[in-house]
């Protein structure tokens, strides 16, 4: 892994990465996080009676919108043609969390991580704001990547541990 920091150009100025030189490989990216609801929260996300509608397809949708809007939202993220977009949720009763999972595929010039990552965010982002009006406390964690296959860097592997930056 290398230090350098690409988005920016030798005076300190924020930059487009140019990717016009780099071959077309085939990208994936995996992210993964949570929301800590309520048994109340769970119970209506599973028994569908939540006030605004079906939680998780709602949810599911504002993800993909969320990846397939990456580069309006992040300022230095190239627009990509999405080839494939999925987001799965895990609802675990007993711990009260939901977990949401987002995988994007691409052949592309630049990686897709920050596209999985927003859709994730936007998905849990959803939730919070479909079943707010049953408790405001739920929290939204672990948001990280997963892995992520192809590009020059190569594959990526999440460990569970953090690196120091000391």
């Amino acid at each position: 892994m290398h230090n350098q920091l690409s988005h920016f150009d030798h005076s300190g100025n924020a930059v487009m990465v140019d990717v016009s030189r780099k071959e077309i490989t085939k990208r994936t990216a995996v992210a993964r996080g949570q929301i800590n609801v309520s048994p109340a929260v769970i119970d209506a996300v599973i028994g569908g009676t939540s006030k605004k509608g079906d939680v998780l397809g709602v949810a599911r949708i504002a993800g993909i919108m969320g990846v397939k809007n990456t580069s309006a939202l992040i300022p230095m993220c190239h627009p990509l043609m999405i080839q494939k977009c999925g987001l799965d949720f895990t609802v675990d009763k007993e711990k009260c969390r939901i977990i949401a999972v987002c995988q994007v595929k691409v052949d592309g010039k630049t990686g897709v991580e920050m596209e999985a990552l927003t859709g994730v965010s936007v998905a849990l982002l959803t939730i919070y704001d479909m079943c707010k009006a049953i408790d405001h406390s739920m929290t939204i964690t672990d948001i990280h990547l997963e892995k992520k296959t192809g590009g020059k860097s190569g594959d990526f592997y999440f460990s569970g541990e953090t690196s120091d930056n000391d």
